[in-house]
């Protein structure tokens, strides 16, 4: 059944900025802090972060009004590559794509609020989360995106509060902005890499309204729009919100810590002000979970509509809305919440998404290749060949330093690539079967 286009430009944004602004933002510093001191190296940490997502998003752009159909990479790897590749892309975003990304907001939701309301059940908390946005988005698109409009909307005027209050605070940290010897060894460290594959993790949902392309009124126009946009403002957000936790907090505190915003409020507005803060940022949060609940589903849909074995997952209720592959989405998040740890899911849920956005950013090069200038009247990847290449060589340089630095957390996520590529030959060997 054919969905009609209902989704504008503003809507779009807003699921970029809410699949951006989560969990990574208010909870990794913690663990970047551990290696590196220097204020200078953590804030170019940010703004590199946000140069890639843009790179990235200038090149999804491209790809995106050329194959304009919902569903991401496994879309765009599937025409541009093969479809086992966009099988195995799709898989990934399906598990750990979206699925895990909202088990994670909602894990962090549950976190902040325990430091108000110790003892509550935060893995109880965390699904109920989950299960409460798959019945609003299952129910009805213009609720669906009603609520997260309204919800993107209220985390970017509080986070806006929170930066101008804390800019106010009257014994704030040294935070020095000017680079010392130290900081040029630390950007080029092993720690250094580690740590941008948190904030690669913080920047992850660049891309997001490429999955809704099919609900878009105008894709071709409003699809780069939401992804520059988007991007730009969460990138001048995070740079300011990294600045406010490094002005407010010693680093040594904010060391191995996950509530760093938490941490951060306290310091501006006392004991009290951290608990408003800890709620507000677990308000906050709801836009994320939101988001990539309304999302994941839209993968699986293409994927069902494709493979036969997966048709369940493509069916859809009297108004478009794919409800089976509601259900599965909501399941896997549980299971994610249920079974690992916070960090390990953030670990192997950042390589595999840096791995797969690499490859599609390097299937621009194989478009321009196959299809020339035929595609003129679609939008041109700004900066082309150099803002892909960006994109693919740091991503690269990344995962390499991760495979080194974390190597159990790189195993799982080749193990969820194995199991795609298993299911996928075994899938097309029961066709052919078939």
């Amino acid at each position: 059944m054919p969905v009609p286009n209902r989704l504008g430009v503003i809507t779009a944004s807003s699921l970029v900025i809410s699949s951006m602004i989560g969990t990574g933002v208010f909870t990794s510093l913690g663990y970047q802090v551990v290696d590196i001191k220097s204020g200078f190296s953590i804030l170019f940490l940010w703004i590199l972060g946000g140069i890639i997502a843009f790179c990235g998003a200038v090149t999804y752009a491209e790809l995106g009004a050329v194959f304009k159909r919902s569903g991401g990479e496994y879309n765009l790897l599937r025409e541009l590559y093969h479809p086992s590749l966009g099988f195995v892309a799709g898989w990934i975003s399906v598990t750990v794509g979206f699925a895990a990304p909202a088990s994670l907001a909602a894990m962090a939701l549950a976190s902040y609020l325990s430091t108000v309301i110790p003892g509550i059940p935060q893995d109880h908390l965390a699904a109920s989360t989950i299960l409460l946005f798959t019945i609003i988005h299952a129910v009805s698109v213009n609720i669906g995106s009603s609520v997260q409009n309204a919800t993107t909307a209220l985390k970017v005027i509080l986070i806006l509060v929170f930066i101008a209050f804390g800019f106010g605070l009257d014994t704030p940290e040294d935070v020095s902005l000017i680079p010392i010897d130290s900081s040029w060894y630390e950007i080029v460290s092993p720690p250094f890499a580690v740590a941008l594959i948190y904030v690669s993790y913080a920047y992850t949902g660049w891309n997001s309204s490429i999955y809704i392309i099919d609900e878009m009124k105008q894709p071709t126009k409003d699809l780069p729009k939401s992804l520059f946009l988007g991007t730009l403002i969460v990138m001048i957000l995070y740079v300011l919100l990294n600045f406010i936790f490094l002005y407010t907090v010693p680093i040594d505190r904010l060391a191995g810590q996950i509530e760093v915003g938490f941490l951060s409020g306290q310091s501006i507005f006392g004991e009290i002000g951290g608990a408003i803060i800890a709620i507000a940022i677990a308000v906050l949060l709801l836009s994320t979970v939101s988001a990539y609940v309304f999302l994941g589903p839209r993968v699986s849909k293409v994927m069902g509509e494709d493979i036969k074995a997966f048709n369940i997952l493509s069916k859809t209720n009297s108004k478009g809305i794919p409800a089976n592959a509601f259900v599965f989405s909501a399941l896997l998040s549980l299971l994610f919440i249920y079974s690992s740890t916070f960090e390990q899911v953030l670990l192997y849920t950042s390589f595999l998404l840096i791995l797969i956005t690499t490859i599609t950013v390097g299937g621009v090069f194989i478009l321009r290749k196959s299809k020339g200038g035929s595609e003129s009247e679609t939008y041109k990847t700004w900066g082309y060949p150099i803002t892909p290449l960006v994109f693919i060589v740091v991503s690269i340089w990344t995962l390499a330093f991760v495979a080194i630095d974390r190597p159990m957390e790189s195993l799982v996520s080749v193990g969820i690539l194995g199991a795609g590529i298993l299911i996928y030959f075994l899938v097309e060997r029961k066709g052919r079967g078939n």
